[in-house]
C-alpha cells in the first residue's frame, strides 16, 4: 500500500506547493504576470507541437510508403488479374462438366416423355 499510496501523497504535495510557489512569484508586489503567462503557454503547447509532429512523421511515412506500394503495385496486379481469370475459365468448366450429366439425363427423360405422352 506504502508503494502506491506514497507516491501520489508526494507527487500530490509537490504540486500544491509549484502552485504556492508560482502564485506567490506571480502575484506579489513587482510580479510579473505576463511573463509566467508566456511561461504558462510554452508549456502547454510544447505536448501539442510534440503530437503535431509526430503526426506529421506518421503521415510522411505513410505517403512515402505508398508511392513506393503503387510503384509495385500495377505489377502484381496485372498478374494476379490473369491468374484470377485463367482460375475463373477453370472453375466454368468444372461446373459445365458437372451439369453436363443431368443436363443430358434431363434431356432424355424430356425426350422419353414427349415420346410416350403423344396419342
Amino acid at each position: 500500500m506504502w508503494q502506491i499510496v506514497l507516491p501520489i501523497v508526494l507527487t500530490a504535495l509537490l504540486f500544491i506547493a509549484l502552485i504556492v510557489l508560482i502564485s506567490l512569484a506571480t502575484f506579489n508586489q513587482g510580479g510579473d504576470v505576463g511573463r509566467w503567462a508566456a511561461i504558462s503557454t510554452i508549456w502547454i503547447v510544447i505536448p501539442v507541437m510534440v503530437a503535431g509532429l509526430i503526426l506529421l512523421a506518421l503521415l510522411v511515412a505513410l505517403v512515402y510508403l505508398m508511392k513506393r506500394l503503387l510503384g509495385i503495385t500495377p505489377t502484381y496486379t496485372g498478374l494476379a488479374q490473369d491468374y484470377v481469370h485463367l482460375a475463373s475459365s477453370y472453375i466454368k468448366r468444372g461446373t459445365e462438366m458437372a451439369v453436363k450429366p443431368v443436363l443430358f439425363l434431363d434431356g432424355i427423360g424430356a425426350s422419353l416423355k414427349a415420346f410416350f405422352g403423344r396419342k
